[in-house]
Order: structure tokens, then sequence, then C-alpha cells
């Protein structure tokens, strides 16, 4: 018996490293300096159950980011399960270009209804990025097909830190350098207005006192480029991949009143924010706003398959109703769109907001992260604790009284991550903030344990290395 052993262990050792040399040989890893990725162990993720993932080794981890910020009910969900398996008992794919399927009618309605006021047409496609790019489209057609005298209405606005995908459109209105400079000769120009980053505010205030300045130069820039601008794009409350940079109370609201009375529609980019992450089930619910276009991916499927949608009212459908020889049809499609498994997943996903309550379950527990967080203001390299709902940023300083930021040779977020690695958590930096989104499944004591090993990882890197 203990031959077998042996020889057991010795078979799993040599599968886990000829894994890892065709890993090395072979994968090109998205946001990842190879070199780094050549030089050093990595972790090779086999299986996962609730909040938990285990590594080829048998090593366990907690999610503290939800697998890139799709995991809502943990992993291995049996209902969630139980629908794909279901539906790959009938179909696992068929076009939605001139026939439809059942999950994708089913979905389309369950969207609508958990959808802000308004929103009552639902398109299909398979990433955040490519939603954001049909959203794009269809603001940028909709004023050509409205009248002559709209079609000066060709261009965008965005938030100067903006993140809205990886494709040519997306990035075009993107505006975190450190991602899209290099592909600047290869976009379309965009107008910007100043993003909220109360932390490091550009005017050098405080909020409330500086009564939001940053919205008043917005306003003036959305009045000067209206007569020309087909839309406004912004993540609304958060904007994740920018550090997780919460807008004041009552900047959505506003940036919505100001669209509307310039004549400019807004699109909502709830990729990262939808589902749940911001403790509403979009972030636009938490102040009441309803955007004419927006995109939903990530959580939709609640972390089980690639699917995306963009959402619309009915006037800008209608704009694009009429006879054939009109070619008012939207000219766009994916070939993956409205698969049926996806959406079967996100069926599940959206029922069991309901079977569980979900949202109402999550308030506690926010509470809770928002305690225990606060106690990471006494570590000396924190320079400042952004949340709202289960999306949170720790943004790491050199020097707190002067605000300043370690130096991106420093890797100081990366090296906190993967001492936390070590220590049995998975999360990734942007930058020098650290970003913790779990699984809104996530229980007390494993939101405590998370917090234990990003205290104890930070101290460890800033304190004494």
């Amino acid at each position: 018996m203990p031959k077998k052993k042996t020889t057991a262990k010795r078979s799993s050792s040599s599968t886990e490293t000829k894994l890892h040399q065709l890993d090395k040989r072979y994968l090109w890893h998205p946001f990842t300096q190879m070199r780094d990725w050549q030089q050093e162990p990595q972790i090779i993720i086999e299986r996962g159950m609730g909040c938990s993932l285990v590594d080829t080794r048998g090593k366990r981890y907690l999610d503290g980011v939800s697998s890139l910020w799709v995991t809502v009910h943990g992993h291995r969900k049996k209902e969630i399960d139980a629908a794909v398996a279901a539906q790959l008992r009938k179909i696992a794919h068929s076009t939605l270009l001139g026939l439809s399927n059942v999950p994708a009618v089913l979905l389309a309605e369950k969207l609508v209804t958990i959808a802000p006021k308004g929103l009552s047409r639902v398109f299909y496609s398979d990433s955040g990025s490519t939603a954001v790019e049909i959203a794009l489209k269809m603001a940028f057609q909709y004023w050509q097909q409205k009248g002559p005298q709209y079609q000066r209405k060709t261009g965008f606005l965005s938030l100067t830190e903006a993140y809205h995908g990886d494709t040519l459109g997306a990035v075009s209105v993107g505006g975190i350098d450190l991602f899209h400079s290099i592909y600047k000769p290869l976009l379309f120009q965009t107008r910007k207005i100043e993003s909220p980053y109360c932390y490091r505010c550009k005017y050098g205030l405080t909020w409330p006192m500086c009564q939001t300045t940053c919205l008043m130069h917005a306003e003036r820039n959305i009045q000067k480029f209206a007569s020309v601008s087909a839309a406004l794009i912004i993540e609304p409350i958060v904007q994740g991949a920018a550090g997780m940079l919460l807008q004041p109370p009552g900047f959505l609201k506003r940036i919505r009143e100001i669209c509307t009375r310039n004549n400019i529609l807004m699109i909502a980019d709830e990729v990262a924010t939808g589902f749940g992450r911001t403790g509403t089930m979009f972030a636009c619910d938490q102040e009441k706003v309803s955007p004419d276009l927006m995109a939903v991916a990530k959580g939709i499927t609640g972390g089980y398959l690639p699917l995306a949608a963009t959402l619309t009212t009915e006037d800008i459908y209608a704009g694009f109703l009429g006879e054939h020889k009109d070619l008012r049809t939207f000219f766009h499609g994916h070939t993956y769109t409205g698969n049926p498994l996806a959406c079967a997943a996100a069926i599940a996903n959206i029922d069991l907001f309901r079977k569980e309550k979900t949202l109402q379950r999550l308030k506690p527990k926010i509470t809770f992260l928002a305690k225990r967080l606060a106690e990471l203001n006494k570590l000396a390299h924190v320079g400042e604790i952004r949340q709202k709902g289960f999306m949170v940023g720790i943004e790491l300083v050199k020097n707190r009284i002067a605000k300043e930021p370690y130096l991106i040779e420093e890797k100081a977020g990366f090296r906190v991550v993967q001492e936390c690695r070590k220590r049995g958590l998975i999360i990734r930096p942007l930058g020098n903030v650290i970003v913790l989104m779990p699984p809104l499944s996530m229980s007390l004591q494993e939101l405590g344990r998370m917090l234990e090993i990003v205290t104890a990882a930070i101290r460890t890197v800033t304190e004494k290395g």
C-alpha cells in the first residue's frame, strides 16, 4: 500500500510539473508581464467550490477577486450547474441571426425586468468590450438616422480615468494611459471630462467643501461639445480599473440631467458594477438613474460562461426600424450572440438573486467589510480605502503625509498580491491599488480571513521590505 501511495504522488507531481512546462511553453497571459511569469513559480487552478479555488498542488485559496469580477454566487453553484447541464441536453448553440432560441428570449425578459426603468430592448454579445462597442455604434447610427440636423453628432464624451474594455472602440473612450496610450494612433478622437478622484483632487480641494468642482468643469465641457456629441459613456458610481475611484454622491444623477438637457445619449457601462457589486442590482439604482443605453457582462452568468448585453430604450430601438431598402438595420453581430448555454446560466444566476435574497443578505456583509477595512487605516502605507458595496480599492503610498506613490519599478501592489497568494488568497492589483471584489456569497468568516491576509501582506511588504 505505501508503494501505491508513493507512486500516485509521483504521478500527480509529474502531471503538475508537465502542466507548468506546457503553460510556460505555449500560453500568453493577458495583462501579464511574461518575463516575470517565465521566471517565477506560478499557480494553475484545477477546481473550485464556493468561494475557494484549488490549484494543481492541492493548495486552497480564497477567491478575493471573483475570478476577475465575474463569480457571483460562488463556484460550482448547483442551480447554475444544473441549468447548464439541462440546456446541454437540448442544444449548445444556435445562431441568433435570423433565428431565436428559448433561453435568449427568456433572459431578455428577465434583464428588462431588473434593469433601470426605460430600458426595454436587449442586444446580446459576448464580453464587456463588445457590449460597449455595440452601445457606441448604436448611439452613432441612431443620430445619423434621426435626420440631417443631427448628423454632426458623431463624437463621444468620456472620463479621463475611464476603462471600457480592450477593443479599439472601447479603448478610444478609455482614459488610462498605462493601458491605452500606446494605441493612440489607432483610435478615434474623444473628448474628456475630469474623473472625480477626491484623494488626489486635481483642484486641491476636499469634498464636500469643494461643491463638486469637477462636476462644474464637466458640465462646461459637455455643453461646449453637445452639438457634435452622440453620447457620453460613464462607469456609474465606481471606476473600477482606475483603482476603484468613487464618484461623490449625486455626481451620476447630475451627469444624467446634463446629458438630457443637452440632447446627448448617456451610456452606462455596468460591466463591472452590475449584478449586485455595489449593493444594488445595478450601480445606476444607487441614484435612481436611467441611462439611454447600458452595457452589462461579467457577473451576468454568475461567472460561468462568456455573455454580454447592451440594453436600450424603446426610442433608440424605434430609430432603427424601417423598410428593407432603407438600410436602417443595425449591421452588427457575433457568432455566439445569445448563446443558449450562456443564457441558461444567466437565467439561473438572476433567479438566485430572488431565491436567496442575495441583495438583502449582502447588507450586513457590506457593513462588516467597512468596519474591518477601517482597521487598515492604522497601517503606515495605506493612503486611502475606497469601498462601495463589495468593490474595494486600497491605495498604497510610500509616504502617507505627502501621498507619495510607489514607483512602478517598486511593484508594491504586485508584491502584496504575491504575499497574499503565499497566505492563501487570490487577488490582483491595479498598480498601487489593492483590489478586493469577493463573490457576493462570501461568508463573514471568509471575509474576515481575507482581510487578515491582506493586512498581514501589506505589513510584510511595506514595513519589512
